[in-house]
């Protein structure tokens, strides 16, 4: 007997009484397999006895579920609900074991998949976005930031109306560009605003309109390029965060191996995130990189203690699951991939327990190339480390390489020799 069936009141002897009855077993096993609490599991199965209940009323069954359904229930019924107890009540916890029961029944085919009503806006921007991925070959991660950038700046304009380019004037640019800059403290921030505008109108003239008016507009806030130094952890900080690892906790070797990768081999969030078992060559002691940031696949040696690190988590940590994602979740659900988000998490905890003042993932892969321009590495060597597409992006590193820099340093003026 599952540890639900052993909960009093039994709420899923009760769902099999309403209209929810064929899909309660299934949601029981989605909820069991996915790690979720006994609290949660009875929690979640209160909520559907408590819509089966009014689905009954109704006269609605399984199949007629879909999110109009669900808003009709949590909009109409829950603000005036008198059903007794024991059911779930609480708005939050209702639409939490909706929304999994919307995944189940339509992972099980009970209901069709969700058709998406799409505006003009949206329409716009998935066109907008295949010319970023197949003809500029962007990452993924810049245009989603471009896409947000122009649904919001297209919204402002035409609200749900059809977009009329052409409509569009130099002095609503301004606006934007004006109201949008506030919510960035850095001149880059406000550069990224502008590049995500210039590639749209650029986007736009490829589709036959003129926008030279628009473009005079986006002019880039100063910031000198190269201006300031890459922040990089010295020497002893480096060792003070790699003491702090082998520490005894949950998920300890996952957040162990992740600061492994992020400082050895300098990989990004996504990087890391990304990671699938097939790409660990074990007996060449490789690693390879898939949808990386430069839309490349790259091949990089596995450093030894690396890879012990990763072999520990494997080995003794990483929950039984069906993905083939190396890091995957411990709590629920259970066993599916983790994001880029969870990668910068874990290391920012890691810098908490080093006692370290720090909180970017990013810090760790400039302190690699500032550990390899250390050790004698070419400008070009760390650029190939860090896969960088042109070594202009990795000319901001030579500012770290005192060695080469102390060579061609002029005496100062008024030196005694």
């Amino acid at each position: 007997m599952t540890a639900t069936l052993q909960l009093s009141g039994n709420p899923l002897g009760q769902l099999r009484s309403t209209p929810l009855a064929p899909c309660a077993g299934i949601y029981e096993g989605y909820l069991r397999d996915g790690g979720y609490a006994s609290s949660t599991q009875r929690k979640h199965l209160r909520c559907l006895v408590h819509v089966g209940r009014w689905m009954s009323e109704c006269g609605l069954n399984a199949e007629d579920l879909d999110e109009k359904v669900v808003a009709q229930f949590l909009d109409e019924h829950l603000p005036h609900c008198r059903c007794p107890a024991p059911v779930g009540h609480t708005r939050a916890d209702l639409r939490a074991a909706l929304g999994h029961l919307l995944l189940v029944l339509r992972a099980n085919a009970v209901i069709p998949e969700r058709v998406l009503e799409t505006t003009p806006v949206d329409e716009e921007l998935r066109r907008f976005d295949v010319h970023m991925d197949q003809v500029r070959g962007l990452a993924a991660t810049t245009r989603r930031f471009a896409l947000h950038i122009i649904r919001c700046f297209l919204l402002q304009q035409f609200g749900d109306d059809h977009v009329d380019f052409a409509a569009i004037r130099p002095e609503a640019v301004r606006r934007f560009i004006a109201n949008q800059s506030t919510h960035y403290s850095s001149p880059g921030g406000v550069a990224k605003l502008i590049a995500a505008l210039r590639g749209y109108f650029r986007f736009r003239t490829s589709c036959g309109d003129q926008v030279q008016t628009l473009v005079a507009v986006l002019t880039r806030p100063r910031n000198w390029r190269q201006a300031s130094l890459p922040k990089a952890l010295s020497s002893i900080e480096v060792q003070r965060l790699v003491d702090s690892l082998g520490w005894e906790g949950p998920s300890a070797r996952r957040a162990d191996a992740m600061v492994r990768l992020a400082l050895d081999l300098g990989l990004r969030r996504g990087d890391i995130a990304g990671l699938a078992l097939e790409d660990i060559d074990w007996r060449a002691g490789t690693i390879r990189l898939r949808r990386t940031k430069g839309g490349r696949e790259d091949i990089l040696p596995l450093p030894e203690p690396t890879g012990h690190t990763i072999a520990d988590y494997l080995r003794l940590e990483r929950p039984q699951t069906t993905s083939r994602a190396v890091f995957v979740r411990r709590t629920a659900p259970r066993g599916r991939p983790i994001g880029p988000d969870c990668v910068g998490k874990t290391i920012r905890q890691a810098y908490a327990r080093a006692g370290l003042p720090y909180t970017g993932a990013h810090l760790l892969r400039h302190t690699m190339a500032s550990r390899l321009l250390a050790s004698g590495s070419s400008l070009k060597e760390v650029a190939d480390v860090l896969r960088h597409r042109s070594l202009n992006t990795t000319l901001i590193y030579a500012k770290l390489d005192t060695r080469n820099l102390s060579a061609v340093a002029l005496p100062w003026p008024g030196d005694v020799k």
